[in-house]
């Protein structure tokens, strides 16, 4: 016999965690978060750095310690945690198969099933770099872990491919460490990080960053020598004559996150090829009934802060899915469509007839605009109008958009970016 569950929680990071403890403080008490690793909090805790919390706790927190207030929340109300139990499979009717040492293999059944894995690093075979395969070369994040948790400092002479914020931060750690770093090289003409790391841990330590430049070989066999770098044109495109010679022994890899789906794909969720995360309505509920999704598996945030709100809406949604099910009017599904300058959104769709609380809607925007403004619009009704003075495509923007100016939609949601210019 299967056992049963109200929620499954699938991820005892960040984002499983929240959604765990804003589904039992909804009434559903019922709740099992499974992990695969041996301790609860994610990539937290291997984030070491601080500037965490600010919005969720308003002070700044390392990543050990915003993890540890929600570990100690799930712990003050008894939610079962399993850790070391990797969950192989969940069917589209919310059977999960589950193996762990203690348990051994097993299926559970949920009510509900809150997707929370979050991502994973893009790897050197996903970037074509021409050149041999030497010791040497690392993602960001696993540099990261053999820094901070293991106590190994891969190399003294280093060069960053990538300007996303764990490339950044790495940037600095590894010169703390008394590691030389040389250059950290973006393929894109702006940088894929926050300002804030930026100039926290490249322009404070004199470490250059050179925009529209990629790696374009590697030198050496079985120990890495040094790579080239050469700038690219608008297509990406290396321009000859611009290559660049930095010997190293170490190459860093940040060249973006891809959202942990292949168990939403078993289960039947439908992704968004834009973000390689499902694709939610309002309520963060994928296309199979009773799945929600929320944190680095739904799409990749910038703050944990924002990880952590999303998630706890996905707990209370899932919650009240398993008290009231789906009562109310008839659903009345609005699409939601990214429209000029925009790359994405998040939800997809929204149900105008039965929304509840106001709708958060993300996204994230194509280039770097000035001057602009952000427009939501159901045909010719402007919902939201709101002027920003710089948008980038490494910051994700939300915009709050009241109930009582939904339930009256007919027609379509799109969400433009207007004035300014690039």
């Amino acid at each position: 016999m299967a056992e049963h569950i109200s929620i499954a929680v699938i991820g005892g990071g960040p984002a499983g965690l929240a959604a765990a403890i804003a589904a039992y403080d909804s009434g559903v008490t019922d709740v099992t978060v499974f992990e695969r690793d041996e301790q609860l909090g994610g990539i937290l805790n291997q984030c070491i750095h601080n500037g965490f919390g600010l919005h969720t706790f308003k002070e700044e927190l390392t990543g050990p310690e915003y993890a540890a207030r929600y570990i100690e929340q799930v712990k003050e109300r008894g939610i079962a945690c399993e850790t070391g139990s990797m969950v192989l499979e969940i069917s589209p009717d919310r059977k999960i198969t589950v193996v762990s040492h203690e348990k051994g293999l097993r299926i559970v059944e949920a009510d509900a099933v809150i997707l929370a894995m979050g991502c994973r690093e893009r790897p050197r075979g996903a970037l074509n770099i021409p050149g041999m395969r030497p010791q040497g070369i690392y993602t960001a994040g696993t540099a990261q872990k053999l820094v901070n948790c293991e106590g190994y400092l891969p190399g003294r002479e280093v060069v960053i491919l990538g300007s996303g914020d764990i490339g950044l931060i790495m940037a600095r750690r590894m010169t703390l460490e008394g590691a030389h770093v040389k250059a950290v090289a973006e393929l894109m003409p702006y940088s894929g990080g926050l300002k804030r790391n930026i100039v926290q841990c490249l322009d404070d330590y004199d470490i250059p960053l050179l925009l529209s430049h990629t790696v374009v070989d590697i030198k050496g066999k079985r120990k890495l020598e040094g790579v080239t770098i050469a700038e690219v044109d608008a297509s990406g495109t290396p321009i000859p004559g611009t290559e660049q010679y930095y010997e190293c022994d170490t190459l860093l890899l940040s060249c973006g996150l891809i959202p942990e789906n292949e168990l939403s794909l078993g289960a039947g969720v439908v992704l968004n090829g834009a973000t390689n995360g499902p694709k939610v309505d309002d309520r963060l509920e994928t296309s199979v009934d009773g799945v929600f999704a929320c944190g680095n598996v739904l799409h990749v945030h910038d703050l944990v802060d924002f990880v952590s709100e999303e998630a706890g809406r996905a707990g209370r949604n899932a919650a009240d899915y398993i008290r009231s099910g789906r009562n109310g009017e008839e659903p009345r599904i609005i699409d939601i469509t990214a429209g000029d300058g925009v790359r994405y959104t998040v939800p997809c769709t929204v149900d105008a007839a039965n929304i509840g609380e106001e709708l958060h809607l993300r996204f994230r925007v194509r280039n770097v605009y000035k001057g602009c403004a952000i427009s939501v619009k159901s045909g010719d009704t402007e919902l939201v109008s709101k002027k920003k003075r710089i948008m980038v495509p490494s910051e994700m923007e939300d915009v709050i958009i009241k109930p009582e100016l939904l339930r009256g939609l007919n027609g379509g949601i799109t969400v433009s970016i207007t004035g300014g210019g690039v």
